[in-house]
């Protein structure tokens, strides 16, 4: 995948931070050598992120950055000179920001070739039955295109890496191919395989007097084919690498009403200065960060704070963009534009986080660093051996060619992309989307569950849940619950604040029919006043009230109450609230089933995040978080040696997700807390964060046995290639046969309940 290069620098006693963008890198140890590298120039501290194919770099001011990208380039790969920050821009979905990437499909493309002209091949070597006179001539013609043009993004990382005196998997790949492919040639042209009416049989006894007549180009085809199926598996995740931001910035919006000289224009967000009053309707998004000046609304702010009231604003009040306006039209003057605004530095949080992470390296990278010249010692080694042993060249060759064989990484390269589409595949099922193979290994070291409250553990929908009758002199009229709700529910009726709605649906479902107000005002900031059968009805904040010369009783009112008085006396109070989701307390319960430590994060009151977390089960609450804190909450949990998993929906929780060691996003959520996160939640149903975690674990420990049984086999068949008890093509046939073994271990993932 290919990204914009960014660059950040900040000087810090006398050091200059650069992010460059790396290219041409195909595995992580790729990642370690570029790091490598960079770390031996004086004064230079780097890291190499391989998922988000970025390096960053700390250096001193005489290293300038055409330094490091030329150290980059003499390491073998590519790297890009950062542009200088343009304002953010706002594409439109299907536009070329979030199109198709143009690498995966050209990869798609030689797999989708390679496997049509592999398949013949594979058939007709291994059915004695298929072959006809000069099969093996059409099978040349088959393989040859096969192996040189799909083969060829592991020769030319092999030639790569054999300039730079280095060896990685694709050595050998490219070695144990074109070996196969040669040797074929030669028995094909020099040796009597090119003979009409030969035939490949399946002969368990070494003749090795027979080098001169066997082919082995179904092997060469079959192992680029299966090394192509699992290079693309994995070019495919890492293109969700970059998606966070484009998620982050599509919130905003595209265009804004501008006022200049008392008339609207409709222009390009990207358009808009500092300075600049713009209008927003009801159901818009605010464009930008701003202060009010004309008009009073109820503003959405759930995306960017986690609050799950709207909050009311007025002439004064600070608006961010991104938030959407509920119900009146505002006019509001521009504070903040592009790269400065509130939603900006959160995309800035995402990406920080996103490079930060730790790179956790695969298994079988880490053990090809020696496997590989082993693999090339031994069959030097045979080959040498046996020609010192036999003075036999072509036994001895065959000897060779059989370790490059036995030890091609077919079966490593299924071992992870196999268990991982199955895996994957039963997840989305499940309504579980797991992004790659680095999430599994999180999995299993998570030993705290961050669980974000709007939207994740309640529902994110305002509702009436509690009604409640003052005593006393307070009710001294008999004022009893539907006559309260009757009341309230009848001003409430005539507003469009998203409180007001939930009181006047909750007062319809209990009530029936409402009367109809004979005067109804709105108080911004505040609530509603007005005449409801001859009582002069007010419903709203206790401000409103103390406003009035009403009295409240003794105690302070939990936060979010309703208050409702008429004729001068207050009443009750209403509660309207986001409600907790009926499986809330179920999902809490299955993920202490699992050894996980919940916790309740949220931008909300304590009082409510309390009374949520003692509904669900949950004992640790931390409450009234800013959205830039989410993040550095999840660091400090880390930083007391917890391993952090953060279960949230909203942009707010977007750096947060991507700072955790695994991130949950809720599919009901934004696309921004989704591309950020490493598992998605399709359902919205917080039980399946348990079902993600315990499927992730269990494709891992079968990605684990596969790679066990890999290594394994090479393990136990090497000796047995180097000694001359196997020819190539029962190597060939042993491979095949680890393959189909590595599949089938794969499918038992199909059975995950």
């Amino acid at each position: 995948m290919t990204s914009t290069p960014t660059v950040t620098e900040t000087t810090v006693t006398d050091t200059t931070v650069t992010e460059l963008t790396i290219g041409g890198m195909t595995c992580a140890s790729c990642a370690a050598r570029v790091e490598k590298k960079l770390n031996r120039v004086d004064g230079v501290t780097a890291t190499v992120n391989y998922a988000t194919e970025k390096a960053r770099v700390e250096h001193p001011p005489h290293v300038g950055v055409d330094e490091l990208i030329a150290t980059v380039v003499r390491t073998g790969y590519t790297a890009e000179e950062p542009p200088p920050p343009e304002p953010p821009s706002f594409p439109e979905p299907g536009t070329a920001a979030d199109g198709a990437d143009p690498e995966l499909a050209a990869l798609r493309q030689r797999l989708t070739v390679t496997a049509l002209l592999a398949a013949p091949v594979v058939l007709l070597a291994m059915v004695p039955a298929l072959q006809f006179d000069n099969w093996q001539w059409l099978s040349l013609t088959l393989a040859a295109p096969a192996v040189v043009w799909g083969g060829l993004p592991f020769h030319r990382a092999a030639w790569t890496n054999l300039r730079h005196g280095a060896a990685t998997m694709d050595t050998l790949v490219s070695v144990g191919t074109l070996a196969a492919f040669g040797w074929s040639l030669w028995a094909l042209f020099l040796g009597d395989a090119g003979m009409p009416g030969m035939r490949h049989g399946f002969d368990l006894t070494v003749d090795r007097t027979d080098g001169a007549a066997t082919i082995y180009l179904e092997v060469a085809a079959g192992v680029v084919t299966f090394l192509l199926l699992g290079r693309y598996l994995e070019a495919r995740a890492k293109r969700k690498a970059g998606a966070a931001l484009r998620a982050l910035m599509e919130l905003g919006a595209k265009d804004v009403a501008v006022l200049r000289d008392g008339t609207e224009a409709r222009i390009p967000v990207t358009a808009l200065r500092a300075g600049d009053l713009f209008a927003v309707r009801p159901g818009e998004k605010i464009a930008t960060d701003g202060t009010v000046t004309e008009g009073a609304s109820a503003v959405d702010t759930s995306l960017l704070t986690g609050e799950s009231l709207p909050l009311d604003v007025t002439e004064g009040s600070a608006v961010t963009g991104g938030c959407v306006n509920v119900s009146g039209r505002l006019v509001v003057r521009a504070t903040r534009v592009g790269a400065d605004t509130r939603l900006a530095r959160m995309a800035q949080l995402v990406e920080d986080a996103q490079n930060g992470k730790a790179q956790v390296q695969r298994l079988a990278d880490r053990i090809s660093a020696v496997f590989v010249p082993v693999v090339l010692l031994i069959a030097l080694g045979t080959l040498v051996t046996w020609l010192l042993v036999t003075d036999d060249p072509t036994a001895s060759f065959t000897a060779a060619v059989a370790v490059l064989i036995i030890a091609c990484p077919c079966a490593l390269g299924l071992a992870t992309p196999t268990a991982l589409m199955v895996g994957t595949g039963r997840g989305a099922q499940l309504g579980i989307l797991i992004k790659g193979p680095e999430v599994l290994e999180s999995t299993r070291r998570v030993d705290t569950v961050v669980l974000d409250k709007t939207g994740t553990v309640t529902t994110g929908r305002m509702r009436l849940v509690g009604v409640h009758v003052y005593g006393g002199r307070y009710g001294t009229d008999g004022t009893d619950e539907l006559r309260l709700l009757r009341l309230a529910g009848a001003l409430e009726h005539a507003s469009e604040h998203p409180v007001a709605r939930a009181v006047a649906a909750g007062a319809v479902e209990r009530c029936g029919e409402l009367p109809v107000p004979k005067t109804f005002e709105n108080v911004p900031g505040l609530g509603v006043r007005g005449s409801v059968d001859g009582h002069l009805v007010l419903v709203g904040r206790a401000a409103l009230l103390t406003a009035e010369g009403v009295e409240l009783p003794t105690g302070a009112p939990e936060p979010g109450a309703v208050h409702v008085a008429w004729d001068g006396v207050a009443r009750g109070t209403l509660t309207v609230a986001d409600t907790v989701k009926d499986t809330s307390a179920e999902a809490v319960a299955l993920l202490r089933g699992l050894g996980l430590h919940p916790v309740l994060l949220t931008g909300d009151h304590r009082a409510v995040a309390e009374a949520v977390a003692a509904e669900v089960g949950i004992d640790e609450v931390i409450a009234e978080v800013l959205p830039e804190e989410k993040a550095e909450v999840v660091r400090r949990l880390q930083a007391e040696g917890r391993t952090v998993a953060m279960v949230g929906d909203g942009v707010n929780d977007a750096a947060a997700l991507a700072t955790a060691d695994l991130g949950l996003a809720m599919g009901t959520g934004t696309d921004a807390a989704i591309e950020a996160s490493d598992l998605t939640l399709v359902r919205g149903d917080l039980r399946v964060a348990a079902d993600a975690i315990r499927l992730s674990r269990r494709t891992l420990a079968t990605i684990r046995g596969n790679l066990g049984w890999a290594f394994g086999y090479n393990l136990a068949a090497l000796p047995l290639a180097a000694a001359g008890l196997l020819d190539p093509m029962i190597a060939g046939l042993a491979m095949a046969l680890s393959s189909v073994f590595v599949v089938s271990n794969s499918l038992r993932l199909r059975s995950f309940t």
